[in-house]
Order: structure tokens, then C-alpha cells, then sequence
């Protein structure tokens, strides 16, 4: 299959594209700049030029695919979250009215953490749980009103944290930062709050698969640790930079974790049967504090870890 990755040189692209060459399809990544289209080429994929302000590219790579993974969103942590949905939301109705009437699959990523903000809290999320309000709501919606034009629609909810050696701007890396600029490793309250999370391998597998055989109108929930409690995080954090681990009080979260300060205190602990056994993906890969204490994440010099 000829697929058509956005957001290619990002960190989730980093291993999705070696998983769709290793499974025998053709790889076209979209880039923006020079610098992507290199890293998109050094990757082994084909190169296309185009960016998701740019609705003529988008539709013109679309058309061209045999099937479309987008991984391509700007940062929620940029602060304006409004603008971030609205570019998501767009990009979506683009590449989805091109795709309308072809049966041919369209992977979208999203986020357990919108799960909580549409107001499922006090138990797991499922992949059954619609997103009747919040910053996901609409964005979801249109993924899912697609399975009923013509397209092999899904959305993977990816949980807050997908780790590994190729992670280097997510949460954790930003909680490092955090806790060497402050001094302390923090979590809100009593860090009892649970967050889920995936290796970017494991997540990069059950993209291939939703592309492969996933149903139109999809919900998947692509989690291994299904809730692991963010206090666990921050000791571990603590442990390997020596540092001492404290608890933040609400009302100081944003100022002390900066534009994640948002997300940071949230309960978001997530299921993924149903994901398994649709897709018959069971995560092989090593889970998150397993991942921190393999040490990769602390090693070498801030320049390091950025060229790693």
C-alpha cells in the first residue's frame, strides 16, 4: 500500500516508518522544510513537500496515497490551545473530503487526555467512550463522521506519554527539564493521579495494524501501562538525577510545570482491551519507569540528548 505519513520527522514517525517499509508498503512523508524533507529521506521515505496550512498540498498528497496515517499537530503545550485544535480539525476535513468514497484507511492520532476533559473521570477510560465535549471533541467527531462517507476511518488515542530512546520533546523530557531547572522533581498534591503510557515501538506497531485491518469508525486505545500514578514518575525522575521529589500545590502547577502545567495534576488512567483484541497488538517493549531506569533519558549533556 502507498501510505502518506504526516508529521514524518516527527518522533512517533521516527519508528512508524521503519513499521510500514518492514511490513512491505511504500512510505511518502510529508515535509515542510528542508531540514524535515532530509530527516523524512534519511528515514527511508518517499518525500513530499506540504504542510497542514497549506490545504491545496494536503489534498494533493492525499489523493496520491493509497491510505493516510496523520501524526501531524501542533504542540498543545504552544498555549493556544484553540488554534492547535482548529489546524487539526482543518487538516482533517481536508485529507477526509479527499479520501470520501475510496474505502481507504485514514489513521489520526489523538490523546487519552482529552478522555478527562470530556468529563470520563473516576474510572478507565475505554475505547467505547465518546467525546461529547472538550478540546478533542470535534476534531474526533469528524474522524468518526468518515466512516460513513466512504473512508476506513480511525482515531489511536495515544496516552500522554510514548517513550523511548526517540522521545525528545514529549512530557518526560519536559519533566526532566523541569526537575533540573527547579531543583525538585514535583507532582500535584499527592501524585496519586494516574497517567498512562506506550513505547514508541508498541505504538508504532498498533498504527500499522489500524492502517491494515481496523474497522471505519474506530476508537483504539494504544496503552500498555494503563495507569501508572504520576508520583512513581516523579521518584523516578528524583532517583536519577539525585534530586529531591516534592509535592507542587495546585494553584503553583503552571507556574512550575510551564505550559504542561494543564495536564500535569489530571487522572487519566485508560483500558485497551477492546485494541487488543481487535488488532491483535500486545505490547513487547519495555514499560515506562522500566524505559526511564534503562538511564538513556538522563545520559550525557542537554546538547546530547538533543542530537541523540
Amino acid at each position: 500500500m502507498r501510505v502518506l505519513v504526516t508529521g514524518a520527522s516527527g518522533h512517533i514517525a521516527a519508528a512508524v516508518i521503519p513499521e510500514l517499509l518492514g511490513a512491505g508498503h511504500q512510505v511518502v512523508g510529508l515535509a515542510r522544510s528542508e531540514a524535515s524533507a532530509e530527516l523524512v529521506a534519511a528515514r527511508g521515505a518517499e518525500v513530499r513537500r506540504g504542510d497542514l496550512d497549506d490545504p491545496d498540498s494536503l489534498r494533493a498528497a492525499a489523493a496520491d496515497a493509497q491510505g493516510v496515517i496523520h501524526l501531524a499537530a501542533r504542540s498543545l503545550r504552544d498555549g493556544d490551545f484553540a488554534a492547535v485544535l482548529a489546524a487539526h480539525l482543518r487538516a482533517i476535513e481536508v485529507i477526509g473530503d479527499t479520501l470520501a468514497g475510496t474505502d481507504q484507511p485514514f489513521v489520526v492520532v489523538g490523546g487519552t487526555l482529552m478522555l478527562p476533559f470530556a468529563g470520563i473521570t473516576g474510572r478507565p477510560g475505554t475505547e467505547q467512550d465518546v467525546l461529547e465535549t472538550g478540546p478533542g471533541a470535534a476534531p474526533e467527531a469528524a474522524i468518526m463522521a468518515l466512516a460513513g462517507r466512504g473512508v476506513r476511518s480511525s482515531v489511536l488515542r495515544l496516552p500522554p506519554v510514548v517513550h523511548s530512546t526517540l522521545d525528545r520533546t514529549g512530557f518526560v523530557p519536559t519533566l526532566i527539564a523541569t526537575a533540573r531547572a527547579k531543583g525538585v522533581s514535583g507532582y500535584v498534591g499527592d501524585g496519586a493521579n494516574r497517567w498512562a503510557a506506550v513505547h514508541t515501538l508498541d505504538a508504532a506497531r498498533a498504527l500499522r495494524l489500524a492502517l491494515e485491518k481496523a474497522k471505519p469508525g474506530s476508537r483504539l486505545h494504544p496503552v500498555a501501562d494503563t495507569g501508572i500514578a504520576f508520583r512513581e514518575l516523579a521518584e523516578a525522575i528524583g532517583r536519577h538525577l539525585d534530586l529531591p521529589v516534592k509535592s507542587i500545590p495546585a494553584e503553583d502547577a503552571a507556574e512550575h510545570f510551564g505550559g504542561i502545567g494543564a495536564f500535569v495534576g489530571v487522572d487519566n488512567p485508560v483500558s485497551s482491551t477492546h485494541t487488543r483484541q481487535l488488532l491483535g497488538w500486545e505490547p513487547t517493549h519495555p514499560g515506562l519507569i522500566a524505559d526511564l531506569d534503562e538511564g538513556h533519558y538522563f545520559a550525557g549533556s542537554a546538547a546530547d540528548r538533543q542530537a541523540r
